[in-house]
């Protein structure tokens, strides 16, 4: 299933989950996404990045827990995989990178994410 993905690559109210939180941590990851693409040598961009999205994975599979939300595994394992390798990488970062991020982040919040609305 795939989801065009904006250009410019931003947040927009497609992608809204319903949940302030979550919603602003999602900003957030489009914007360190955005960033490593504009300045792809730049290792702080990156690390940044891989912070942003370790902190919201936590956040979310915290809320998804105290819901008892019965996809939490699998999800769980969607943001461990990607997380992974993220993590894996060093900059330079290649355009096809940044085209699977781009298209990861776009594709699990509509496809995935949207599935929890109003279960948290």
């Amino acid at each position: 299933m795939g989801f065009t993905i904006p250009e410019p690559y931003a947040w927009d109210e497609s992608f809204r989950v319903d949940y302030d939180s979550l919603d602003h941590e999602h900003q957030n990851l489009f914007k360190a996404i955005f960033d490593c693409a504009a300045a792809p040598g730049d290792g702080g961009k990156l690390a940044a990045l891989v912070d942003v999205t370790s902190g919201h994975f936590s956040n979310e599979e915290g809320m998804m827990s105290s819901a008892g939300y019965g996809d939490y595994a699998a999800h769980k394992k969607m943001h461990d995989e990607f997380l992974g390798k993220i993590k894996g990488l060093s900059a330079p970062i290649n355009d096809d990178t940044v085209k699977f991020a781009k298209n990861w982040l776009v594709t699990h919040i509509k496809a995935t994410d949207h599935k929890y609305k109003g279960k948290l």
